[in-house]
């Protein structure tokens, strides 16, 4: 009997014929007997998962509030390892339940870099960009990312976000010296910023409007951790919005600010400055603090030192608001340890703003 001879490319087609007849039938019976796919809806409604809730359900879900926070003993050292059970959480005063609590150090961060270019730290800008510059390079990690802008009679966008701490360097080092006339202008490549040109008298250190834009124009695209580090004697000279304007502009975009005072006491003379306490409240309501610094290198170094702890050092809590309705009123939100010595370092509240689709 002779021996047929089967071409391989032939076997193959046939092969693949028959596997499509059986699988195919299979597919379609698994198919119908699978339960229907959950929505996106559902998907994102948060659970009540205790410490390893994802931190992706938490962004999705605008009916959580989340905060980040530091907390610190009475000798103001980083206290970890701490749990949901240690803390209490209030919003207006009403006990809150927890859903989310964990430690976020790796998180990845949004950073902003606001540097004073204004005639009063022309001795000491250098530094500021030296230190400023190293910060960057050994705090920010791959995932995270920042900005850096400058301020005077002028507010620059010098560095828009980027991971790229060579790009971020090689912005400090652009910022300049200004005391002139001011162009009246937003940030170059912020849309031209919110803030109308008509204002009148002198304008040198735009500060508070700094922090507005910075604010409105970039963290509020932002989601996840988010501070923002101003390098500045704390004068504002000029603003068109007021410092309860630029602290709410702060708070709508969930940035945390610290401020390091940095003046030359030369260039204020017998007269000093009086820029500390705006900045003492701009920091103490957005979950940041205030560092002296001086014209002291050391201590600028110190300083960025003590914020690199504190941003890996953060807690994460969340939880569903009691009060459902949102109507754009400010909520105060406090966080209390259950060990009388406990120092809580977070915002004072958040705004209950509508969501989109009910505007």
């Amino acid at each position: 009997m002779p021996r047929v001879h089967c071409r391989p490319r032939l076997v193959a087609v046939l092969l693949a014929a028959l596997f499509l007849a059986i699988a195919l039938p299979l597919a379609a019976q698994q198919r119908a007997d699978a339960p229907p796919p959950q929505s996106q809806a559902s998907k994102d409604q948060p659970q009540d998962e205790g410490p390893d809730q994802s931190t992706e359900t938490l962004k999705v879900n605008v009916e959580v509030v989340q905060l980040f926070f530091n907390v610190k003993d009475k000798h103001g050292a980083l206290i970890p390892n701490l749990t949901k059970t240690d803390l209490d959480i209030f919003e207006d005063g009403k006990p809150q339940t927890i859903k989310y609590f964990k430690a976020e150090s790796d998180l990845p961060l949004t950073l902003g870099m606001l540097i004073d270019t204004s005639g009063s730290q022309q001795r000491v800008l250098e530094m500021e960009k030296e230190v400023g510059g190293s910060f960057l390079e050994s705090t920010l990690r791959p995932k995270d990312e920042a900005f850096v802008i400058s301020f005077d009679v002028d507010i620059n966008l010098l560095q828009d976000f980027t991971t790229s701490t060579r790009n971020l360097k090689r912005a400090l080092n652009e910022a300049k010296i200004n005391t002139g006339g001011g162009s009246c202008g937003g940030i170059p490549g912020l849309g031209g910023g919110p803030i109308p040109c008509t204002s009148s008298g002198p304008r040198g250190t735009a500060l508070y409007d700094a922090v507005y834009l910075a604010s409105h124009d970039e963290f509020s695209h932002e989601v996840g951790r988010k501070a923002m580090i101003l390098l500045t004697d704390g004068e504002d000279v000029g603003s068109r919005v007021k410092i309860k304007e630029a602290i709410e502009a702060a708070q709508k975009s969930d940035a945390i600010c610290y401020v390091l005072l940095i003046a030359d006491r030369g260039f204020y003379g017998m007269g000093g400055y009086g820029g500390d306490s705006a900045m003492k409240k701009l920091a103490q309501e957005t979950g940041g603090r205030v560092i002296e610094v001086g014209n002291k290198i050391d201590k600028l170094k110190q300083a960025f030192e003590q914020i690199s702890q504190e941003l890996r050092s953060q807690y994460n809590i969340g939880y569903t608001p009691t009060n459902s309705t949102r109507d754009g009123s400010f909520r105060k939100v406090e966080i209390k340890g259950k060990q009388p010595d406990y120092k809580i370092q977070a915002r004072s509240g958040y705004y209950a703003m509508p969501r989109k689709d009910d505007r």
